[in-house]
């Protein structure tokens, strides 16, 4: 019998990558990261092939060519942010600033300085870490949830990654006293607080079902649920990649930036019941950043099923009736 392959500790490969990879000039790591989302998409993975079913409801009418090359282009998107996140801790607040450029910020700044906390819905859109650790330099405290990773050493590196960035973290699961009993305490404090939370991709199975894209989609209750419970406004809002030149590449320190883009600052609709108010706010943001997954598919880095025509037909039968049951 052949022996086993060694199993690789991903805790401690990531936590020496975070140690490492700072260090490293910025054109080898991307030069790095590109190869391995090329050697990715090159073996045509579950993942892989995932993403292009995703791409495929952005781009409905794109040749099978296109379609690949659009793949290609969203692994190299995908991987360019696991290469920045790497090497995040060790960018100075300058090249902070000079790598986010922000577009419709004046409505959400207002809010804030009203002392008004403000809920955001995101997709896995651009490079999120890199928003936020620009959000608390730039707009004030802010709050959200991150996915309870396994093993519990990965989701703890992550964890100290994203807190050393200036981010308050709420584990989705095993936090203790609920996840959303926490985020409604933070909307309510008495300091304004930004709430981004990831939604594009519903991990409770109490979701909401939309229209993304012209298609059913299963998306997260959460943000829309936070804003009906607390009163405080919701926008969604796109991270998408732009090239840098000039002498804001030379103050980011690389050849990429990101553009971070608010919505319109919603509420929950008064003229709706209140049992129907979160669906009908999951569909505002919904509607707004399927606009911007539209504008720049490349960046959409969803390489897991959404939408409900992707999902195993019995057991998404089985969670719709678990759902009545529970209402």
């Amino acid at each position: 019998m052949s022996p086993r392959p060694p199993r690789v500790d991903v805790a401690r490969l990531y936590a020496l990558a975070w140690r490492v990879v700072g260090r490293v000039p910025d054109p080898v790591v991307r030069g790095l990261f590109r190869l391995v989302a090329d050697v990715t998409w090159l073996r045509h993975g579950a993942g892989v092939r995932q993403l292009e079913a995703n791409l495929r409801r952005v781009r409905p009418h794109a040749r099978p060519e296109e379609l690949r090359r659009l793949s290609l282009l969203g692994m190299r998107s995908y991987m360019r942010y696991f290469g920045e996140a790497f090497a995040l801790v060790g960018v100075s607040e300058d090249q902070l600033a000079a790598r986010v450029r922000l577009v419709g910020g004046d409505r959400v700044v207002a809010q804030l300085a009203e002392g008004r906390s403000l809920v955001m819905a995101l997709g896995h859109l651009g490079n999120w870490d890199l928003a936020g650790a620009w959000a608390t330099k730039h707009l004030g405290p802010t709050t959200t949830v991150a996915e309870r990773l396994k093993p519990e050493a990965l989701f703890q590196e992550f964890l100290r990654f994203r807190q050393s960035l200036g981010l308050e973290i709420i584990p989705l699961s095993g936090g203790g006293g609920g996840v959303f009993r926490e985020l409604v305490r933070a909307a309510r404090r008495p300091t304004a607080t930004l709430i981004p939370l990831l939604a594009d991709r519903d991990l409770t199975a109490r979701g909401v079902e939309v229209d993304l894209l012209g298609e059913r989609a299963r998306v997260a209750a959460g943000p829309a649920a936070l804003a009906v419970a607390t009163g405080a406004p919701l926008c969604a809002a796109t991270i998408t990649y732009e090239r840098l030149h000039g002498d804001r590449r030379r103050a980011a320190g690389t050849p990429w930036g990101v553009v971070i883009e608010f919505g319109r600052v919603l509420t929950a609709p008064e003229d709706v019941p209140r049992s129907e108010r979160v669906a009908a706010l999951t569909q505002a943001w919904v509607d707004e950043l399927g606009a911007g997954i539209a504008r720049a598919p490349q960046d959409w880095h969803m390489l897991q099923k959404v939408f409900v025509a992707d999902l195993d037909p019995e057991r998404y039968a089985r969670t719709l009736a678990a759902e009545r049951a529970a209402s």
